[in-house]
């Protein structure tokens, strides 16, 4: 009985084992491909519960989601003959587990094989741009058509090319230096430029503000000079007529704007009593000292 019951657990263990070999689960975001001795049988695209022969045949897995191909950054030479480093990049997914298997097998041999051709692809094209096409919304169209090239190739793969992205594109490091240095003179040049023009219109206006005050100036002592005559002529015409009015007492007038400009001051003055100068002092007519 024991025996029987020994036999009978050993051929469960067996059975069992055999069954668990022969089942195989394929998750919802992988393909697979069902290998015997390797040569493939079947190819498994839907998720679920499958069966293979046990000990004879094997499963090998590939991701069917969308994968990512970063080839190291490059650099290339554009239409008008200027180098540039180039980093791009791709977005991938296995359309043909089987083809892909047949042609490349590994995702990462994949990536070495593809990413060379991706770079390679990229070069030839951009090789018919310039610069500035890169920097323009023409960009969008050479990323277009560099997919669109890379697509006939991937077939070859079983693979599809869902994206292509240029990320970054930048003049080699010396080159930028030169470029830079160039700017910087260049910025220089136009700075001394803008100074000497600022300092060419600073003369400018200066020399007319100096005339336009010499000028004014000039006309002002010319007009000062010409009310100055005119006061004068006027202030002899008052005077004439004053005279001419009053002589004698026009004569007093005079002696005491004299007296007034003269004995002031403590102002020490040597004459003798009898001088014309104190005529007016001893007769208010001025004749007592005559």
């Amino acid at each position: 009985m024991n025996r029987k019951l020994a036999i009978f657990g050993i051929v469960v263990i067996v059975v069992g084992g055999l069954f668990s070999g022969a089942l195989f689960t394929v998750h919802q975001a992988a393909q697979g491909i069902v290998m015997q001795f390797g040569e493939p049988k079947r190819v498994i695209r839907e998720p679920g519960l499958n069966f293979k022969l046990p000990f004879v045949q094997n499963v090998v897995y590939y991701d069917k989601r969308i994968l990512n191909l970063d080839p190291p950054s490059e650099e290339m030479q554009l239409a008008d003959k200027k180098r540039v480093v180039v980093d791009a990049f791709a977005r991938w997914r296995i359309i043909d587990p089987l083809r892909f298997f047949q042609s490349i097998r590994t995702v990462a041999a994949f990536r070495d094989t593809f990413g060379r051709n991706l770079n390679a692809g990229i070069r030839n094209e951009l090789g018919l741009h310039l610069l500035v096409d890169l920097l323009s919304p023409k960009r969008e169209t050479i990323m277009d058509r560099i997919q669109s090239r890379l697509n006939v190739a991937a077939k070859n793969f079983g693979i599809e090319v869902v994206d292509i992205r240029i990320v970054r594109t930048e003049l080699p490091k010396e080159i930028s230096q030169n470029v830079y240095q160039r700017m910087q003179s260049e910025r220089a040049r136009i700075a001394n430029e803008l100074r000497a023009q600022g300092e060419e219109k600073k003369q400018e206006i200066v020399a007319n503000a100096d005339r336009q005050r010499t000028v004014i100036v000039a006309e002002a002592r010319k007009n000062s000079e010409i009310l100055r005559g005119e006061g004068d002529a006027q202030r002899n015409t008052i005077l004439a007529d004053a005279y001419n009015k009053d002589p004698d007492f026009f004569k007093f007038y005079r002696s005491l704007e004299a007296y007034r400009k003269s004995l002031k001051d403590d102002t020490t003055m040597v004459l003798s009593p009898d001088s014309d100068f104190f005529r007016f002092f001893g007769d208010i007519t001025g004749k007592a000292g005559r």
